[in-house]
């Protein structure tokens, strides 16, 4: 057997699945679905002229999106 075709050859790169900072991500995901669907009452948002009712944990839900959408897209764009 050859040492550089075992299994352990992804191993060696020194690139793992689970970083710290990937596992700390996950962990803020969660967090932040645990409090967005644990508010459900429902709640008037002004969305510039018109007003709607909607549950809480949609509002979140929307904005954290929108968040990840703009966050994502600027961190792309810094890397090229």
């Amino acid at each position: 057997m050859s040492p550089k075709g075992g299994s352990n050859s992804s191993k060696s790169g020194g690139s793992s699945a689970f970083t710290p900072a990937r596992i700390g991500v996950i962990v803020l995901a969660v967090l932040g679905l645990v409090f967005i669907f644990e508010n459900t009452r429902h709640v008037k948002i002004r969305l510039l002229i018109p007003e709607v009712t909607v549950p809480l944990y949609l509002a979140l839900l929307i904005t954290a999106v929108i968040g990840a959408i703009c966050g994502g897209y600027f961190v792309s764009r810094r890397r090229k």
